[in-house]
């Protein structure tokens, strides 16, 4: 895909970078703020700010290199399976031990953590963008320069609105499912096993992964809290 501003397909993609970019980003406003909760007020801007520039940095050259090898045979079609699942698991409650990160009592050892906390959850985030970007650095380039910002300085809000409207993250499951359909259809082997299609046939496996995605994590979600003995509203 072309860097074209007037084409609205254009603009549908950048939508979805942004979208998955802030669905699964939440976790990192929560990852900062246990990472430098033992610093003093200054130390813990400096911390952050160089905590959140080490993490986007190495999140951007990850996401660079999946979005540049992602049109290898079979790599879409992993990808897709990675991201379906994914997608299931960001639906499911979390456990209460989810967020085991050691406050630090010094600047740069909060900066190490955050990088390599941030590190260890971005494969969700870099699978998810490279699947949207559709193989098009310019486009990846640009959306990521436009959902960086915004999760990087509202990141405490984004991950109220997620709690409060708890369809956000609803939506972003299902967001992730029609891009994880999308790349398994699109995946090199996978045409090749498959006769000639409609072009509308990568639009129709998008929806099915959504479906798939939102029916099965609602399903595992009562699963599990019914074991719980918890009412579902």
């Amino acid at each position: 895909m072309e860097l074209d501003l007037t084409s609205s397909l254009f603009w549908i993609a950048v939508g979805q970078i942004i979208l998955i970019d802030i669905v699964l980003s939440g976790d990192n406003a929560v990852v900062i703020a246990l990472a430098c909760r033992n610093l003093s007020p200054d130390q813990r801007r400096t911390g952050i700010f160089w905590g959140v520039t080490g993490a986007v940095s190495l999140r951007v050259v990850l996401t660079v290199f999946a979005a540049l090898v992602m049109n290898l045979p079979w790599l879409k079609l992993v990808g897709g399976l990675l991201l379906l699942w994914i997608a299931v698991k960001l639906m499911l409650p979390e456990e209460e031990d989810g967020h085991d990160i050691k406050a630090s009592g010094n600047l740069w050892g909060a900066v190490k953590t955050i990088i390599v906390a941030d590190f260890v959850m971005s494969l969700d985030n870099v699978i998810g963008v490279a699947g949207a970007a559709h193989g098009s650095l310019a486009l990846l380039f640009f959306g990521l320069a436009v959902s960086i910002p915004l999760i990087v300085w509202s990141s405490q809000l984004i991950l109220h609105w997620m709690e409060r409207f708890p369809s956000i993250v609803l939506f972003g499951a299902g967001l992730l499912g029609y891009v994880a359909g999308q790349m398994i259809f699109s995946d090199p082997g996978v045409i090749q096993l498959l006769p000639p299609l409609p072009a509308w046939s990568a639009k129709a496996a998008g929806a099915v992964g959504a479906v798939l995605v939102v029916g099965l994590g609602r399903w595992l979600e009562q699963r599990l809290l019914a074991r719980q003995d918890v009412t579902i509203v």
